[in-house]
């Protein structure tokens, strides 16, 4: 089966999270201490350089690390990616808690961290909401708290927060399948999604990025359903949706590790009509691109903890970032969303999660 990838045009869709989220940053963690020395007289901000050096050890510092259970692809690899970041710096010391799905034993893990005094906490919460009140006690106690994916309920639980872009997500899904439609000359074509878990927000913005790219070349989704983020219920559901829909144009799955069973079920059904355009940026979604299986994935970075180890050395050592004129860490960044396809595989590949 080779799902249909013809492009006359074919062109890098970077992200349009910057035209739809202009808040959105992409942030370097070297080469940023502050100059210490004070300006010569009449000299600007201008001419005064960064003085470098993050980089190079300094101050050993205590990392703690909890993340939730790595029940599928992306979560172990941001597990993965947390771990491999901080062996990386000899002057950091991590200590990484048991994964957990269950938000209790998470709680009792972050006390934990506070009772040891950490010099820092990097937290993906099994429940943003649950974590909320130790995440706070752990700042108002000085350690400066990583929010890592799943936002805490109060930004006092934070001294900073990283986050993947679900709804930029949905708009450069949506923006490139109006691109697709355009370039093949698609007339009144039928567009479907494979959403994950409905009840969660993260999945109803990247639905509502979808939606609201469309709308921007008069589309709609004729066909959707909803996974549980699986290999199994993206087969389930991929074989619901192809059975109610005899033609489809494009299919925008959310996510790759369910993807693994929507495939199975578009080689089950003979099915190859459509664009498939998938989410999160697994191996295997890359490979498919490059075997001409799969049209492009929207990737959602899980390097969001190795960012987050970074960013917690750099707190704890009372560093800042020369990459922006304010050299504190920021307190809130948001990750791209770009399109990878079969024009710039290669160079996202290796940053790639197995299923």
């Amino acid at each position: 089966m080779s799902v249909r990838t013809n492009r006359p045009y074919r062109r890098l869709l970077t992200s349009t999270a910057a035209v739809f989220a202009a808040g959105a940053l992409v942030v370097g963690c070297t080469s940023n201490e502050p100059e210490e020395e004070e300006p010569a007289a009449g000299a600007t901000d201008e001419d005064q350089a960064p003085a470098g050096g993050n980089d190079e050890p300094g101050e050993t510092v205590t990392i703690g690390f909890s993340g939730p259970l790595a029940d599928h692809g992306w979560l172990a690899a941001v597990n993965d990616s947390a771990i491999a970041e901080a062996e990386k710096y000899e002057d950091v010391e991590l200590r990484t808690a048991e994964a957990t799905n269950d938000a209790n034993l998470q709680i009792s893990q972050i006390e934990t961290f506070i009772n040891e005094g950490v010099d820092a906490i990097v937290l993906l919460p099994t429940d943003g909401a649950q974590l909320t009140e130790v995440a706070t006690r752990a700042m108002e106690a000085g350690i400066p708290v990583v929010n890592v994916d799943r936002e805490f309920s109060t930004p006092f639980a934070a001294r900073t927060t990283i986050l993947g872009d679900n709804y930029g997500m949905g708009v450069s899904a949506g923006t490139y399948a109006c691109q697709l439609i355009e370039e093949n000359g698609i007339e009144d074509p039928v567009i479907a999604e494979i959403a994950g878990i409905d009840s969660l927000p993260l999945t109803q913005e990247r639905s509502q990025g979808f939606a609201d790219a469309l709308d921007g070349c008069g589309q709609t989704v004729d066909n959707r359903v909803a996974a549980e983020f699986t290999v199994e219920s993206g087969e389930e559901q991929a074989s619901n949706l192809l059975q109610a829909a005899p033609q489809i144009d494009i299919i925008w799955n959310h996510d790759d590790d369910q993807g693994v069973g929507v495939k199975q079920a578009f080689d089950n059904a003979g099915r190859d009509e459509f664009f498939f355009i998938g989410g999160a940026g697994s191996a295997n979604a890359m490979r498919w691109i490059q075997e001409g299986e799969m049209e492009a994935t929207i990737l959602y970075p899980p390097t969001q903890a190795a960012d987050g180890i970074r960013l917690a050395r750099l707190l704890a050592q009372n560093k800042g970032m020369s990459d922006l004129v304010q050299v504190e860490v920021p307190r809130r960044i948001v990750l791209n969303a770009p399109v990878v396809n079969a024009d710039n595989v290669e160079q996202y590949l290796p940053l790639a999660f197995e299923s």
